[in-house]
């Protein structure tokens, strides 16, 4: 899915400023940009490389090791589905097969329309209301394939 986006540069670099322009802050600025984009423009690297003094290395070290951020455009709504063992022995598998089913991609994917992207993560630290998923920041617990797919309508709804 090839997204063009329009980039608010006063507030990319706002955000910049809120942390003082500190290297060390790279994750929570990049984290901040992926808030408000659902993912790091490529565009934006340059200015993260220039305005903090680091490698651009760097910034893709980071983009590709936390899960959170993505350079590639993710869908309005990012599902997370919990595969750690709590989850895993109660059904995460299943649930993350129905939503694939459901939307038409695989784990990993973007709908065509931009809507919902399908991961999965290692544990989200909801271990006793396994089955997790987390739709953005909001937790969904104790899945069934009726409950997930019900989970999902709710935000085609939205």
């Amino acid at each position: 899915m090839k997204k063009t986006v329009d980039i608010d540069w006063p507030k990319i670099n706002s955000i910049i400023k809120d942390y003082d322009s500190e290297p060390e802050c790279l994750l929570m600025i990049m984290q901040d940009i992926s808030d408000v984009y659902n993912f790091v423009p490529p565009e934006v690297i340059p200015l993260l490389v220039e305005k903090l003094g680091i490698n651009k290395s760097l910034v893709y070290s980071v983009a590709t090791f936390y899960k959170t951020i993505s350079l590639v455009p993710r869908g309005k709504y990012i599902i997370n589905v919990c595969t750690g063992t709590a989850c895993h022995v109660r059904g995460a598998e299943k649930i993350t097969r129905a939503l694939a089913e459901e939307l038409g991609i695989e784990e990993g994917q973007t709908t065509p329309d931009g809507m919902f992207t399908l991961d999965a993560v290692r544990c989200v630290g909801a271990c006793a209301s396994g089955p997790v998923a987390m739709v953005n920041h909001d937790t969904h617990g104790a899945l069934n394939r009726s409950s997930a797919l019900d989970m999902l309508n709710q935000y085609r709804e939205d």
